[in-house]
């Protein structure tokens, strides 16, 4: 069945138990800014009402940083593809540390372009859950060395995407998705589908995909120095026979995101090599996935009882990173 309301999509994936926001700012904080400057690679949306489109970015640690403005500002020349960027367009990326499974998510527009320079006027910035790399094992690969050259193999070993969509009011979204080789990605009579895991129930990607279906994708297989490119369009659907074929652990997933492709092609990655992805560091002791969570929630502007209540919640000693532990360990499929 196609999902074409936010209502039937709900029902699938449940609500949030809090408030849809509580871990959302709008400001990259003193957390974010320790983030980027360990951060390599990032993945990078630019979009408006008619369409999205993505790319790497890649360099030195702090490729990435805050201006004085409290601006966030990115070397056009770090990008894999930097023609897709035009002035006064929406923006989102995910922004990645070596060794650390949590990944920076960072929503805005863009509000100049010179010198060299792209400049973002930052609106939500929060920190992502370790699901995706945890199931794809992303910091360890099996081998490390050149991309394949064929588009079905990569999708069969790739094992964590980038996902960016856009809704009808030019808002852009990215988001990460990890599975074992052989189960995230299926293509079948030319449409390729991958799965809905247990996440944070935000929903911003489905969201976006029914206000808006044109998406754009990059897939990696962790260890390879190349990336697929994917742009087409997407729906929701709850098709039994597709769902089937993602189960894993003994767990089907509820929802399954079909694209129609316009355009796919592997590529090699100059964001990929000057961020020497692979092999992973050692993770920065000075990042804490935990008190960062709890440093956007107790932030939230948020002023509902609800809201409250989680606040309180996460303020006892060891209660977000026993709450995050529980979920890795009982909620990944």
């Amino acid at each position: 069945m196609k999902l074409t309301s936010i209502d039937q999509v709900q029902k699938i994936v449940g609500k949030l138990p809090a408030p849809r926001d509580l871990k959302v700012i709008d400001h990259i904080d003193a957390h974010g800014v320790r983030w980027l400057r360990y951060s390599t690679f990032a993945f990078l949306a630019f979009g408006n009402a008619g369409g999205i489109q993505l790319t790497a970015a890649g360099g030195e640690q702090g490729f990435a940083s805050i201006s004085d403005s409290g601006n966030l500002r990115i070397p056009v020349a770090a990008l894999d593809d930097d023609c897709v960027i035009t002035h006064d367009v929406s923006f989102g990326a995910l922004f990645m540390v070596s060794g650390m499974e949590e990944t920076l998510r960072v929503n805005g527009k863009v509000s100049g372009i010179a010198d060299g320079w792209l400049t973002v006027d930052v609106q939500e910035c929060y920190l992502h859950c370790a699901k995706a790399f945890r199931r794809s094992n992303f910091w360890s690969p099996q081998s490390i060395g050149p991309s394949l050259t064929e588009i079905s193999d990569f999708i069969k070993q790739s094992m964590f995407l980038a996902l960016a969509t856009i809704n009808s009011s030019g808002q852009a979204d990215v988001s990460p998705k990890g599975d074992p080789e052989n189960f995230l990605m299926r293509e079948e009579d030319g449409i390729i589908c991958f799965a809905d895991r247990p996440g944070n129930r935000r929903i911003d990607s489905f969201r976006n995909i029914i206000e808006q279906p044109e998406v754009s994708i990059i897939a990696l297989v962790p260890g390879c120095h190349g990336l697929l490119e994917l742009r087409g369009t997407a729906e929701l659907c709850t098709d039994e026979h597709l769902l089937q074929q993602f189960e894993i652990q003994g767990k089907t997933p509820k929802l399954i995101t079909k694209i129609t492709p316009a355009s796919m092609r592997i590529r090699s990655s100059l964001a990929i090599s000057n961020s020497a992805l692979w092999p992973a560091k050692t993770k920065p002791k000075d990042l804490v996935p935990s008190d960062i969570f709890k440093a956007h929630v107790k932030s939230s502007k948020e002023r509902s009882l609800a809201a409250k209540v989680a606040r309180a919640a996460v303020s006892l000693p060891g209660a977000m990173e026993k709450g995050l532990e529980f979920d890795y360990k009982n909620n990944m499929y």
